[in-house]
């Protein structure tokens, strides 16, 4: 019998996506406060988290449940690093390395890939399908805060290799929804998606710093006293970047 996957991740990270959306320096992203520092340190951590990702899915493009959603075509790492020249400058990788909250999340990547290598899926749905469903408002609001042109500093946002995300993300939901796993997998799948959630708070929570000394506790404290349901599929919050 097939697992509706798909639908038991939308529908088991709901809490989650919620309380990843209402982080501080989420919430004020979406208000349009962006500081320069803290969203370069955010993309700069995010190619890390990236390149552990896909390195380890290119290991198990011939896993039988991890290979079906391998997709080169949303690999976001060689994206990361143009933006990253961008804020950084050429020698961009000398001057950038990852946080320890970034640290953290790299290392549960890799740990299981090694050992319950179908739990990547997880992580894959959380951050690809949220890249895909709020991307291009993300981005947006990224050009206005920061004053950038279409392309400077948000590569991370555009997918050139696909064409229609729409259907695209119908085709991946698909692909879940097909995928060779058992109930009890399904529950291992979207409790590690619920902590991937938490890796990316963890992220989150350790850019507020700059962001405060830069609009100051007041304002930030304005910006986050309201909170907000989620409202972009599976993780757009965690591509807050």
């Amino acid at each position: 019998m097939a697992i509706a996957l798909a639908a038991l991740l939308k529908q088991g990270t709901k809490k989650s996506h919620t309380m990843a959306e209402n982080t501080g320096f989420v919430s004020c992203f979406l208000k349009g406060v962006v500081e320069k520092a803290s969203y370069r340190k955010l993309v700069s951590d995010l190619y890390f988290v990236y390149g552990a990702m896909e390195e380890e899915m290119a290991k198990l493009k011939d896993h039988p449940v991890v290979g079906p959603i391998v997709f080169d075509e949303l690999n976001r790492k060689q994206s990361l690093a143009k933006d990253l020249t961008y804020y950084y400058g050429e020698n961009w990788d000398t001057q950038v390395q990852p946080s320890e909250s970034a640290r953290a999340y790299m290392a549960r990547i890799h740990q299981v890939a090694s050992q319950e290598p179908e739990l990547l899926v997880a992580h894959a749905y959380t951050r690809y399908m949220g890249d895909l469903s709020g991307g291009q408002i993300l981005k947006t609001i990224a050009q206005k805060a920061l004053n950038l042109g279409d392309r400077d500093g948000v590569n991370f946002y555009n997918f050139d290799a696909i064409a229609d995300e729409k259907a695209f993300k119908v085709m991946y939901r698909a692909r879940m929804d097909s995928l060779p796993i058992d109930q009890a997998t399904a529950e291992r799948i979207v409790e590690e998606a619920n902590h991937a959630f938490g890796l990316n708070m963890h992220v989150f929570k350790e850019l507020e710093g700059n962001l405060i000394l830069a609009i100051g506790k007041t304002l930030f404290g304005f910006l986050t006293r309201r909170q907000r349901a989620g409202s972009t599929e599976g993780g757009a919050t965690a591509t807050a970047a």
